[in-house]
């Protein structure tokens, strides 16, 4: 049979400074008897209002704000109170104080191997506080530490969900794949939703989770900085000629409507081999003059 989670309820507990009137009332009252009628009979009443003063201040105790108090009587769940100030509950309860307070870690610097089987390293930063004080208390043995490990398979379980960058920019279907690297509020909204799913045993609730770290791992960071640094020059370059082809277009264009001169097939294809050389290489060409003919 399975059992039951815990479910958080309020405890019925009420102001403490009421009860610290009524112990110096008790108190008072036996002092007065005593004062006025020292006999048996006093002594019983003084007695009584002794066990009053322990009954009231007894049950005496103090939350600070963001902090809640979780009931039990012998064993048995008896609410939480999360009135801060100074309480008052039943003397026989025993009250664990919890914080509901916001905490956040950042975790340790996991390797992992990403979709594609590239090792790399990976870190997160988790806000979160406890939403149920009774599941905290009750359905886990020691909350803080399964959340530190449910963090960690969740971060783990995510870099193998996800590739790291894409492999081929080329690809039309590749740029619509969400990698670790540019989807970070998709990444970030998957592992917030991973978390959550693995908090709520424990009653707690996910803050906000961002990655912190991400990088290849040591042993192949140097091949994959050199593809990035191929795939920044392949680029620059696609960018440099996409431009120089347009200036020589531009520039066999306006020659021919000017007609300033007249170039046969062959002369505009030296004549286009030539700007091309000057615009697309990577430093400053030299120029020859020609004394002679064009065709010389």
């Amino acid at each position: 049979m399975d059992r039951q989670p815990a479910q958080e309820r309020a405890a019925q507990t009420t102001n403490g400074f009421n009860y610290i009137l009524v112990g110096l009332a008790s108190i008072f009252t036996a002092a007065f008897l005593m004062w006025i009628r020292p006999a048996p009979s006093t002594l019983l009443i003084a007695f009584l209002c002794l066990l009053l003063v322990i009954w009231s201040w007894g049950g005496l105790y103090m939350l600070q704000p963001n902090q809640a108090a979780v009931m039990t009587f012998f064993g048995s769940y008896r609410g939480t109170d999360r009135n801060d100030g100074l309480r008052w509950a039943n003397p026989f309860y025993a009250k664990a104080r919890l914080s509901v307070r916001a905490r956040n870690f950042n975790s340790e610097k996991l390797k992992v191997n990403d979709l594609r089987g590239n090792p790399i390293e990976i870190a997160a930063a988790v806000v979160w506080n406890v939403q149920d004080t009774a599941r905290a208390s009750f359905d886990v043995e020691d909350f803080e530490a399964y959340v530190f490990t449910q963090a960690e398979a969740a971060v783990r379980h995510l870099a193998s969900s996800y590739a790291y960058d894409n492999m081929d920019d080329n690809s039309p279907a590749v740029h619509r794949e969400t990698t670790l690297r540019s989807g970070t509020e998709e990444v970030s909204m998957a592992l917030r939703a991973e978390l959550q799913e693995r908090f709520a045993q424990a009653g707690v609730v996910v803050v906000d989770a961002k990655l912190t770290h991400l990088a290849y791992a040591p042993e192949i960071a140097g091949t994959m900085l050199r593809r990035q640094q191929a795939e920044a020059v392949v680029a620059a370059r696609s960018k440099i000629v996409l431009g120089a082809v347009s200036m020589v277009e531009l520039a066999l264009k306006g020659l021919t409507e000017r007609g300033l001169v007249d170039l046969d097939d062959e002369r505009k294809a030296a004549m286009v081999s030539n700007l091309l050389v000057v615009l697309c290489a990577d430093r400053d060409a030299t120029p020859v003059v020609n004394t002679g003919t064009l065709y010389n």
